[in-house]
């Protein structure tokens, strides 16, 4: 079976020429299908271009990229979107919520981008905020709710799809200690139910969490080892 993800010498420079930046200097990596890994590195070690690249955010300057079996390194930025819509879902530290529509209409919104019926997204919508506990929240908005429950509405968002990664950039950054535990709660049930989770932090406690952990430094992985604390 192929790797889910599977990195083969990537690198991103940026301002190419005299004062050039290896963002990623010859990255290679592969993920498989339902793990669980944590990519650590300090503020400019690569990471968040590492996970932009990951998510088809952004594209490598060389190298290739292969997302489920499919060379994703030379696609246009519409061929990336459509692929992003479908595999990807997002979670990001700062939530992401556009403050004037409520959970449920924030969790819907990347459904109507797929072309999914009403119908079909107001089921998958509340099935997505009840999951998060967050069924009599529905029809507040973000500033009606703590951090916590923001960050609970954009993992509804992230999952209502069901899509096949989870991609968590410092999902816990932003939150208070226990927020941040019911946050890696519901990521740790994401990736029993068979999820791919891939999660992004400069905290090692967070990272420990993960069974697999990535360490990144100056745009290169100088650690991949899997965590003895995790079955």
């Amino acid at each position: 079976m192929s790797h889910l993800i599977d990195v083969k010498d990537v690198y991103k420079i940026y301002n190419p020429g005299e004062n050039e930046v290896h963002a990623l200097d010859g990255v290679s990596l592969t993920i498989d299908r339902g793990e669980f890994v944590a990519i650590i590195g300090q503020s400019g070690s690569g990471k968040s271009t590492l996970m932009n690249m990951l998510g088809l955010l952004d594209v490598c300057t060389s190298g290739r990229y292969e997302l489920d079996g499919v060379d994703v390194s030379t696609m246009t930025d519409d061929q990336l979107s459509e692929i992003r819509n479908k595999e990807i879902g997002f979670i990001f530290q700062g939530f992401n919520l556009i403050p004037s529509l409520t959970a449920q209409a924030n969790v819907e919104l990347p459904l109507v981008y797929r072309g999914v019926k009403a119908e079909q997204r107001h089921e998958l919508s509340e099935s997505a905020l009840k999951r998060v506990g967050l069924e009599k929240r529905m029809h507040h908005l973000p500033n009606q709710m703590s951090g916590g429950q923001q960050q609970r509405v954009a993992i509804a968002r992230a999952v209502a799809a069901k899509p096949p990664v989870i991609l968590a950039d410092e999902p816990t950054g932003n939150l208070d200690s226990r927020s941040g535990k019911e946050v890696m709660q519901i990521l740790h049930e994401l990736h029993k139910e068979g999820r791919t989770v891939i999660l992004i932090t400069h905290d090692n406690g967070i990272a420990n969490e993960a069974e697999r952990v990535i360490r990144i430094q100056d745009g290169k992985i100088v650690e991949d080892y899997k965590n003895e604390k995790k079955e």
